[in-house]
């Protein structure tokens, strides 16, 4: 098991061995057009301690050499081709039947990090050129990665290179753990009051992210019971997972931290109050960054036992080694 917490998050996260798909460069093999590679140091060096790594290179697995000639992606009526860049050589066919095929085989992963900028594994804003040669004005995603985005929608998927930004770093991590301890549930059958304890784990989370697409979610979740619980299930997840991709603001942090202070309202002393409350302004004003804040309340949910709070997602979305480890 890859995956480590400490002893205070060990309900939090099921004992599931989190799977994710990773282009094959990226882990330092040498499967480059050039023979090269991408090595993404985070990823072996971070997350391998947490992750079990499912590698695929499109381009190899279509059965192109190593090395080869570079591809690009050509806009030709109207359609978009894989072409090489010296011979003109199509690829298209090959590079699809592989994609296709290879993705509907990638049952049970929790996330996906792929090589930006690649014509097979680049998420979006990979060139496209036309047949002269020349930039078009228009960017797509790669190959391979468009069929695994509009095959799993709703699976967590982010570039190596984005993944040194540390917002999108922890909207990603989030994600692959939400996912995770999703698939955990749907293995285990669904049940109305897993679809509910689920959804209460995760709602300061998704206060976080849109105030009101929590609000919404909240009131159509109510009323499921046994006979409606897995379509329900089936429902829920594309609501919940594109709630948690939005940015979450400052703002909703803000709101989000004063709603859970009220679970400490009794329990602090005067001046554990006056620290998170000063606290929280200094973050609501831009002072300190969100780490701080976040800190304080597991501390003082900690100390206090306030366990129906402490078991909230919005508190220990993923383990907290990956956060100290950063980039």
């Amino acid at each position: 098991m890859k995956n480590a917490t400490t002893a205070s998050q060990t309900s939090f996260f099921p004992d599931r061995e989190i799977r994710i798909g990773i282009s094959q460069c990226l882990l330092g093999e040498q499967v480059r057009f050039d023979g090269g590679h991408k090595h993404a140091r985070y990823c072996t060096d971070v997350l391998a301690k947490h992750f079990t790594f499912i590698p695929t290179c499109p381009e190899v697995g279509a059965g192109m050499s190593i090395p080869r000639e570079p591809i690009r992606l050509v806009s030709m009526q109207d359609e978009i081709r894989v072409r090489g860049t010296k011979s003109d050589d199509d690829y298209t066919e090959q590079l699809t039947q592989f994609s296709e095929r290879t993705v509907s085989q990638l049952t049970g992963l929790s996330g996906y990090v792929l090589l930006g900028k690649s014509p097979s594994c680049g998420m979006a804003r990979v060139k496209v050129y036309r047949e002269n040669g020349n930039r078009s004005d228009i960017s797509q995603g790669g190959i391979f990665a468009e069929t695994l985005m509009r095959t799993y929608p709703e699976l967590p998927v982010e570039e190596s290179g984005r993944l040194t930004d540390p917002q999108l770093r922890e909207s990603f991590l989030t994600r692959v753990y939400a996912y995770n301890t999703w698939l955990a549930l749907e293995e285990a059958g669904m049940t109305p009051k897993a679809l509910l304890d689920f959804h209460t784990q995760y709602k300061p989370l998704l206060m976080a992210h849109n105030q009101q697409a929590y609000r919404d979610l909240g009131k159509w979740l109510a009323g499921v019971d046994k006979a409606s619980a897995e379509q329900k299930a089936k429902e829920y997840l594309p609501k919940f997972m594109a709630i948690l991709k939005e940015p979450a603001t400052r703002e909703n942090h803000t709101n989000t931290l004063m709603h859970l202070q009220g679970y400490l309202k009794e329990k602090l002393t005067s001046s554990e109050r006056q620290n998170l409350r000063q606290t929280l302004d200094n973050y609501r004003t831009g002072m300190i960054p969100l780490i701080a804040p976040l800190v304080l309340m597991r501390h003082l949910f900690e100390v206090h036992g306030c366990e129906y709070a402490g078991n909230y997602r919005y508190l220990y979305p993923y383990p907290e080694d990956l956060a100290i480890d950063g980039v």
